[in-house]
């Protein structure tokens, strides 16, 4: 091995000389290395990936695969010490050259780290590989990493399997002190107080608050509780103390989020979530609707959602427009709200005096007509 790399070109050549020696190599889609809390009885109880890496780091990945014996396809890995050492001597060369180095600076955190205590257990340096997104998860080592790719905002919400997720997941116990295991949390607590360790607990769930992992820029999060790690929050998003966002769910560009974004709905640039909105989302209702918000809506305060908009769309305060809801359009043609789903450029709101729900033109260019193409949305 050279002692560094002067130019690109030496790295490419490293990374070919890597991947030839692999027997049928392919270069995956997404890889990571970890560090996983493993709970006294065994479970993984979470896995935090400092730098996830989606299409690009070729490098980085031929020489983790090169450690681990990883050839094709989609695999995770417990890694020790001495082989995440073998792969940071493998890509330590290329330090001289001026770039950022992003994994190497991760890989030698994350060996300091490997060796320090964990409170609800131990910890355990991990590695995960992903040749195909539309493959499901398969344990929690891959489901941790797809969750950190929609939060490092690699990968749009829907844009990958997340099918079965929380039979890979297991009920934690999230604390300030990290997770531990439900099972015999309290004899743990008082463990831990009687060693002078206060605990403070802040939820029981799968999924962990998204700020204990990921802080994505641009954004400001009132409340950490109501937004899960796998939320996809856009630069200039905003959740308030009421606002909540899923996993798999989110926003794609500036958005004020007062109400609630279930899991598989997507928000566009420029539209307001007001206070107590809730978005149906796929958990509910057998999981294949999925429902997106275009860009400069507004859900007025406690309305509902079971539609796509379009962009320029306003639902009135306290309405709750599920796809069956009869509407009366600018045309007076009266249909179920799911025939114009995704529509542009209308007011929903119910008349005052007959409680007929009424979907209005915003403007006179904004109404065509219904449009078949509408029902795929």
């Amino acid at each position: 091995m050279t002692n560094s790399y002067t130019s690109l070109e030496d790295i490419d050549s490293a990374q070919n000389a890597l991947e030839v020696a692999i027997d049928g190599y392919q270069a995956p889609v997404a890889f990571a290395v970890g560090i996983a809390t493993l709970g006294p009885s065994g479970p993984i109880l979470d896995v935090s990936y400092p730098v996830v890496n989606l299409g690009d780091q070729g490098f980085c990945a031929a020489a983790l695969a090169t450690v681990l014996s990883h050839s094709e396809g989609s695999a995770t890995y417990q890694l020790s010490s001495d082989a995440l050492q073998d792969a940071i001597d493998t890509v330590a060369p290329a330090e001289d050259m001026a770039m950022e180095h992003p994994n190497l600076e991760a890989w030698r955190a994350l060996a300091r780290l490997a060796k320090s205590p964990a409170a609800g257990g131990k910890r355990q340096l991990v590695a995960c590989f992903l040749g195909n997104l539309q493959d499901p998860p398969a344990d929690p080592i891959d489901a941790y990493l797809r969750l950190h790719l929609l939060s490092h905002r690699k990968v749009q919400p829907l844009g990958m399997s997340m099918e079965g997720i929380f039979r890979v997941l297991t009920n934690v116990v999230w604390t300030n002190q990290g997770p531990f295991e439900v099972e015999n949390f309290e004899a743990t607590r008082l463990a831990l107080r009687a060693e002078g360790q206060e605990v403070q607990v802040h939820l029981i769930d799968k999924f962990p608050r998204m700020l204990d992992y990921v802080v994505p820029t641009g954004v400001r999060i009132a409340d950490a509780n109501r937004v899960r790690l796998g939320a996809h929050l856009a630069e200039g998003t905003t959740v308030m103390h009421e606002g909540f966002c899923n996993f798999n769910a989110g926003t794609l560009g500036s958005s004020m989020v007062e109400g609630r974004i279930s899991a598989g709905v997507l928000v566009g640039n420029g539209s307001d979530v007001g206070g107590g909105a809730s978005i149906q989302g796929t958990l509910s209702g057998g999981g294949q609707e999925t429902i997106r918000i275009g860009e400069d809506c507004l859900l007025g305060a406690n309305s509902g959602l079971g539609i796509s908009l379009g962009d320029r769309c306003i639902v009135e305060a306290g309405l709750y427009l599920t796809a069956g809801t009869l509407v009366q359009l600018p045309d007076e043609q009266i249909v179920a709200a799911r025939e114009i789903s995704g529509a542009d450029g209308l007011l929903f709101r119910r008349h005052s005096q007959t409680g007929a729900v009424q979907a209005l033109a915003r403007d006179k260019a904004s109404w065509k007509g219904l449009n078949q193409d509408l029902h795929s949305n």
